[in-house]
């Protein structure tokens, strides 16, 4: 069974919002006391953040799906829902997170970088918010905005200032065993190495990381072997280090070939032309290996690599390579621009924009595309008459009726709010009457403008209390 995977397909679901409440204050002698609905809660985000103590993507390989908690509802007198719990996800450093296109959305890098990969939906409004001078006790609540939903790409590029590269069996487990405190898998046959291994080498004041690339073959960068899947590997490393077997079996094989096949698989993958490029001539303690290296160590230089000889086994040449690679890792440190803090900038709409587009399509239908317009939507409960005229009245408020009418819509025309697969269509009437004039003029409710029964019994019996006084009072001379 696997223990390392770096690319993986995941299901994010943020939670849901909670529906406002819909209540009216009632207690004794007071029947109706006022709107006291509370709004719903916030639905929990998903986010990721890089923790470096995570090495690997195999938990979302096994658990792909992942869902944040949704907000509750809103409740009489008041009580607004509970906000969702957010879901926050640990990745590996080095993590980039792209869409099914193949975007890059995120590139998290360093520890505590975080990416929210689904917002939370919105929670709706209760009646008690909702309440206005004109709207004394609205009859509706809005609804909560559902979570955002998205399948995500995560691919782990190994964070190494070192990648070796070279044909399987060329010594790379070897090299890094003895360079650093990493216990790769050695053995004598092709593709021992079927993960990428890190290890910590410290040489001088100088500390870095060097990354052991399973083995390259002719065709990598199509897909051959195992290159395609760990080329992503080496994308990040400052230094490239051909690792080249002077004692390879192979007779077809040599050196110089295997060092001109790789940069052409490197080429072909692309990306890495800038990065310089240092040759170690490996398992120099065997004879033949060591007289192979003295005669293609000039060819070498002439091409302007700069070239190492040693020995996994003996441990000739280390302790020079190292030193080597200390220092052109700390030159390429120095040349990096040092890093800003991350500006906040703040671009405010201009208040004349209309926030929405009108637009229409071949088969006569008005679609409006708009933050606010399909926010509304979403938030409105159609099986209640006075949202539905809420709605209507924020709508016209927002202007969507007057560029409906200078875009030619007409009494009956289709209009579609949203987009193609999830839009509202409706039968468009200018103006048009909703439940909640039914209630009175709109915003309005009836029942506050009545009489209350108890109410309306004493003040009859003060009058009458009143007329009896008068008729007593004018019958009595005295």
């Amino acid at each position: 069974m696997t223990t390392f995977v770096d690319r993986v397909e995941l299901h994010v679901a943020a939670g849901n919002g909670g529906h406002g409440c819909a209540s009216v204050h009632r207690e004794k002698f007071k029947p109706l006391g006022g709107p006291d609905g509370g709004n719903g809660g916030r639905g929990g985000d998903v986010t990721l953040v890089v923790d470096q103590a995570v090495t690997t993507l195999l938990d979302y390989h096994h658990h792909p799906h992942r869902k944040a908690t949704n907000g509750q509802p809103g409740a009489g007198d008041h009580r607004s829902g509970k906000d969702g719990q957010d879901l926050v996800l640990a990745v590996p450093d080095g993590t980039v997170v792209l869409d099914r296109n193949g975007e890059v959305l995120a590139d998290l890098v360093g520890q505590g970088t975080t990416f929210v990969a689904g917002q939370g939906g919105r929670g709706g409004l209760g009646n008690a918010a909702l309440a206005s001078a004109r709207r004394k006790a609205p009859g509706f609540a809005l609804l909560g905005e559902p979570g955002e939903a998205r399948d995500i790409v995560l691919e782990l590029k190994t964070v190494a200032d070192v990648a070796l590269v070279g044909y399987p069996s060329a010594g790379k487990s070897s090299l890094i065993s003895v360079l650093s405190a990493a216990k790769p898998k050695i053995a004598d046959y092709p593709f021992t190495t079927l993960v990428p291994n890190l290890g910590v080498v410290t040489a001088g004041s100088t500390v870095y990381t060097v990354a052991d690339v399973p083995g390259l073959i002719p065709g990598a960068s199509q897909g051959r072997g195992l290159g395609l899947e760990f080329l992503r590997h080496v994308e990040r490393c400052s230094v490239l280090v051909h690792v080249l077997d002077t004692a390879t079996l192979e007779s077809d094989r040599d050196p110089v070939s295997d060092l001109d096949i790789i940069e052409e698989e490197l080429k072909q993958y692309g990306g890495l032309e800038d990065r310089p490029r240092v040759v170690v001539l490996n398992k120099v303690d065997i004879p033949d290996g060591q007289d192979l290296a003295d005669m293609i160590r000039p060819d070498l230089e002439g091409r302007g690599y700069r070239v190492f000889e040693v020995s996994a086994v003996s441990r000739t040449g280390l302790k020079e390579l190292s030193y080597a690679l200390a220092g052109i890792v700390a030159e390429a440190r120095a040349a990096k621009p040092v890093e800003e803090a991350t500006r906040i900038v703040i671009r405010p709409k201009a208040v004349d924009e209309a926030g929405f587009t009108v637009t229409q399509e071949e088969d006569g239908l008005y679609r409006v595309r708009g933050e606010k317009p399909e926010r509304w939507v979403r938030q409105t409960d159609f099986s209640n008459d006075e949202a539905v005229g809420y709605l209507a009245d924020r709508l016209n408020r927002l202007g969507v009726e007057s560029a409906l009418l200078k875009a030619g819509a007409r009494s009956g025309d289709g209009v579609a709010i949203g987009a193609e697969d999830n839009a509202v269509v409706f039968d468009w009437e200018p103006s048009m009457a909703a439940g909640a004039e039914m209630l009175g003029r709109r915003g309005e409710d009836h029942r506050f403008e009545a009489p209350r029964p108890a109410a309306q019994r004493r003040r009859e019996r003060d009058a009458e209390r009143d007329e009896s006084q008068r008729e007593f009072d004018d019958f009595n001379p005295f």
